[in-house]
C-alpha cells in the first residue's frame, strides 16, 4: 500500500502536539512545581501520560514492543482518532460489515465521515466480490472497520488477510479474542503498516468500569495517535486497575475457563427449549440466539430483573445473552422454560 501518511489528514500533518508538563519532565520523584497541581491530596498528580509502566507490562504480557502499543479510554476513543487522524469530514469514507458494533457508525456520524456498509454474508462472513467492488468504484475510502469475534453474532472473520491488500487503514477490533481458539492478528501488523488491532481491557479481563482500550499498530501509526489524543486520556486509577489486572494471570486464566465451560453448558439448555429456533457458534462471551418472539421474551425476563440484549432490530428475532455466572445463567434458564407467551 502507498506510505501510511499519504492517507492522513493535512492538518494532522501539520499539527503541533500539546506538551504537557508531565512530558517535558518524565520523572518520578522531585519538587513538582511545574503543572498547577494541588499539592495535597491522595491523587492531586497528573497520570503518566504515555502509561509507560502498563505498556511495558503489556509488552511483556503479549511479546509486543512498547513502541507499538497505545493506550486508550477504551477502544471507542481509539476509534474515534482513527477518524480524526485518517477522515477529513465530508469528504471521506469508510467501510463496515453489518451486523457489527455500532460504535463504527457513530462515530463516523460525530465525524462527518460517510459509511459505505457491505452486509456480512447468510454465514456472517465477509463478502469479498461485494467488498472489491466498493474499493474500486468509490474514492475517499480511507478505513475499514471488521470486528472478529463479531458483535453481535459472536462469529470470527475469516480471511481478514485480504482486506489487508486495500490502500486504506484496516482496524481489526479484537475485543473478543480471548474467548476464541482463532489466533490473533495481533504479530501481523509488522507486514502490514495499514493493520491496527484492538484489544480491551473491559471482556476477558473484566475491567468494563476502568475504560482502558489497547491499539497494535506499527510505529508510524501509535505516533500519530499519541500525538492527535488528549494529554491524560487515561487516569492513574484506571492505569493502576489495569496494572493489578495483569499481574494476576491465574484468576483471568480461571475466569476465561468458567466462561468457556458455561458457553457450552447454556448453549446445550437453551437448544432444548421450544421457543429457540437457532442459536449461532460463538467465539465471544455472548451468544446470538433466534427465538419465537423475541421482544415479547425479552420483556417478560426484563420483568424478572433478567436483563439481556435485544437484538431484533439488528438480526432478526435475535437476542443477545451474555454468559454469566453459573448461579445466574442458571436462573436464565429456569425462567426462561417458566415462560407463558
Amino acid at each position: 500500500m502507498d506510505n501510511i501518511e499519504n492517507l492522513v489528514r493535512e492538518n494532522i500533518r501539520k499539527l503541533k502536539p500539546y506538551s504537557s508538563a508531565r512530558e517535558e519532565f518524565s520523572g518520578t520523584k522531585g519538587i513538582f512545581l511545574d503543572a498547577n497541581e494541588n499539592p495535597f491530596g491522595e491523587f492531586n498528580r497528573y497520570p503518566d501520560p504515555y502509561q509507560k509502566q502498563l505498556k511495558e507490562k503489556l509488552s511483556q504480557y503479549k511479546e509486543i514492543p512498547s513502541k507499538n502499543i497505545f493506550i486508550g479510554n477504551g477502544s471507542d476513543e481509539i476509534i474515534d482518532l482513527v477518524f480524526r487522524i485518517f477522515c477529513e469530514p465530508g469528504k471521506d469514507k469508510v467501510i463496515t460489515f453489518p451486523p457489527t458494533y455500532g460504535m463504527y457508525e457513530v462515530s463516523a456520524a460525530i465525524n462527518n465521515v460517510e459509511v459505505i456498509t457491505v452486509p456480512l454474508t447468510i454465514d456472517f462472513q465477509i463478502d469479498f466480490e461485494a467488498f472489491n467492488k466498493q474499493i474500486e468504484t468509490n474514492e475517499n475510502i480511507k478505513i475499514v472497520f471488521v470486528c472478529s469475534p463479531n458483535n453481535p453474532t459472536g462469529n470470527s472473520i475469516n480471511k481478514i488477510e485480504k482486506l489487508l491488500k486495500s490502500n486504506t487503514i484496516v482496524v481489526v477490533d479484537e475485543a473478543y479474542i480471548d474467548f476464541s481458539d482463532h489466533p490473533s492478528l495481533l504479530g501481523k501488523f509488522l507486514n502490514f503498516p495499514n493493520l491496527i488491532v484492538l484489544h480491551t481491557f473491559s471482556k476477558s479481563l473484566g475491567l468494563a468500569a476502568a475504560r482502558v482500550g489497547v491499539a497494535y499498530a506499527g510505529e508510524d501509526i501509535i505516533k500519530l495517535m499519541n500525538k492527535v489524543k488528549p494529554p491524560y486520556n487515561v487516569s492513574t486509577l484506571n492505569q493502576k486497575a489495569a496494572l493489578k489486572v495483569l499481574k494476576n494471570h491465574e484468576a483471568t486464566r480461571r475466569h476465561l475457563d468458567l466462561i468457556y465451560k458455561e458457553r457450552k453448558r447454556v448453549f446445550k439448555a437453551l437448544l432444548k427449549l421450544e421457543r429457540v429456533i437457532n442459536i449461532y457458534p460463538s467465539d465471544a462471551n455472548f451468544l446470538l440466539v433466534e427465538l419465537k418472539d423475541a421482544t415479547a421474551v425479552y420483556n417478560k425476563l426484563v420483568e424478572k430483573n433478567i436483563i439481556i440484549r435485544n437484538r431484533t432490530n439488528v438480526v432478526k428475532n435475535c437476542v443477545r445473552i451474555t454468559i454469566g455466572t453459573s448461579e445466574e445463567n442458571n436462573q436464565l434458564i429456569k425462567e426462561l422454560k417458566m415462560l407463558s407467551i
